[in-house]
């Protein structure tokens, strides 16, 4: 492989904003894994966020790149999976197996499509330092017939037209919004552009948390809601807190702590068999190796408000969850998924034109 931009890259990314900024151009979020495209006639290369290849996970986008992209040509895009209209992001992790014979049957039963928003490179000349507004063009031009499971990223300068993919994507499964000046060149792994993702509140229910690293004192949070059978899932974390306030935490928490697993709704945790009908805190997997996920359990009585973008499948946070206060005033038991917001349903196929 010889291209004017050479693997491995890191992608260009985005910086947290409150609200959509006037005067760019706007895409959606995609909602699956960063991946720049490297292509030299045969050759085919995917590489990650990080710089690692993804090339071995995805054998069918391999083949369909190599066909429907220019011969010499440098794609930054997002790998994604679409499952009855909409992404499905829990299909895409399952594909980073390490059993090629799992991964190639995953292929054919739940196909990858890439969707390219820039071109780094194309034929002998590298566009790192061509203003965005070109870019694009040159894009549209060199993918103007192709054909999915490859697609071309819709983008706008329109405002008005941004604000409302803001609102119906999220049907569809996406994250939210990206802003891109218009003059901007590709500046790899800075926070040269800005991204608008939905943000709601839910009261959970915090029963348990794990250490930091560092020491005796909370990393995580653990929280869960109700079902509708009256059983505590488990729907994600939060993490963010400074450290002084991770020791005050320990403090707080000590008088709900459990002695023993068993009297907690979570008991089972670390069985495999168990994670099949309830969401529990992680057992041991491939994508942990050999993490201590170990945690502490606490009396399921405490209530907190926490801020999240979107539930993944319905059933838990996609993100971190990000805490915003105690709730004394809320009892455990009210704490269920019938509080959390659906956002209406948008056909995928409407955004990707296919």
């Amino acid at each position: 492989m010889d291209l004017p931009v050479m693997p491995p890259v890191k992608p260009m990314l985005a910086k947290s904003v409150a609200a959509i900024p006037p005067d760019m151009q706007y895409e959606a979020k995609w909602d699956g894994f960063r991946a720049i495209v490297f292509r030299d006639g045969a050759e085919v290369e995917l590489g990650s966020r990080t710089g690692k290849p993804l090339t071995r996970y995805f054998p069918e986008l391999v083949a369909a790149l190599a066909e429907r992209v220019p011969n010499r040509c440098v794609l930054d895009g997002e790998i994604v999976i679409a499952r009855e209209g909409r992404l499905d992001f829990d299909a895409l992790t399952e594909r980073i197996h390490p059993a090629d014979s799992r991964v190639r049957t995953l292929a054919e039963r739940t196909p990858a499509s890439f969707v390219a928003f820039d071109l780094l490179a194309l034929d002998d000349e590298s566009l790192l330092d061509v203003p965005l507004t070109d870019r694009r063009a040159l894009l549209t031009t060199a993918l103007a017939e192709v054909a999915p499971p490859v697609h071309l990223a819709p983008a706008t300068t329109d405002l008005e037209v941004a604000r409302r993919w803001f609102e119906q994507y999220e049907g569809a499964g996406l994250d939210g919004v990206i802003a891109k000046p218009l003059t901007l060149r590709y500046r790899q792994d800075e926070r040269a552009m800005f991204k608008v993702k939905h943000e709601r509140t839910a009261d959970v229910v915090v029963a348990g948390y794990r250490l930091h690293k560092s020491g005796p004192v909370v990393g995580s949070l653990l929280l869960g809601l109700y079902d509708d059978r009256g059983a505590l899932q488990h729907v994600g974390v939060s993490a963010a807190f400074p450290m002084k306030r991770r020791a005050e935490l320990i403090e707080e928490l000590e008088p709900l702590r459990l002695d023993d697993v068993s009297a907690h709704p979570w008991a089972a945790w670390a069985e495999e068999a168990a994670h099949e009908s309830a969401r529990l805190p992680g057992a041991p997997s491939r994508w942990s190796g050999k993490k201590d996920l170990s945690w502490v359990p606490l009396r399921p009585e405490r209530v907190a408000e926490v801020a999240y973008d979107h539930m993944e499948n319905g059933a838990r946070f996609r993100h971190t969850a990000r805490f915003r206060r105690w709730r004394p005033d809320r009892t455990p038991d009210s704490c269920t998924y019938a509080q959390l917001e659906e956002p209406v349903r948008y056909d995928l196929a409407e955004i990707l034109g296919s």
